[in-house]
């Protein structure tokens, strides 16, 4: 759980395009500013435009379940975001730890993750 997390990133319009698409199957919107994600009302997640921004950053979100897994993946892959871990289990972790992790336009580390 986090409160908010700010993200500077190279192209906004890309990154805006990724994170709606992506976080759409977790139950998450974009609010009225354009630039704000989280669930209705309650965005956490703030996107800065910015030339210098460069990856570096890893955002965990909680899903709802394995499909919600499978279909932040599946919206990512289609937004353009790059493939950094295919949904399934990671027993490493946790036996009933069930993620999926992609690579946001600036090479940030995005996951989705489901426990039973």
């Amino acid at each position: 759980m986090y409160d908010h997390i700010g993200l500077k990133v190279k192209d906004l319009d890309a990154s805006v395009r990724f994170y709606k698409a992506t976080l759409a199957p977790l139950g998450h919107e974009i609010d009225s500013s354009g630039t704000g994600f989280g669930p209705p009302g309650e965005p956490g997640l703030w996107l800065y435009g910015g030339a210098r921004a460069k990856g570096s950053t890893h955002l965990a979100f909680r899903a709802a379940d394995r499909k919600a897994v499978d279909r932040f993946h599946q919206a990512g892959l289609k937004a353009g975001g790059q493939d950094n871990g295919k949904p399934g289990l990671r027993a490493d972790y946790s036996p009933n730890y069930y993620a999926a992790f992609l690579l946001d336009p600036d090479g940030n580390n995005v996951e989705a993750v489901f426990m039973e």
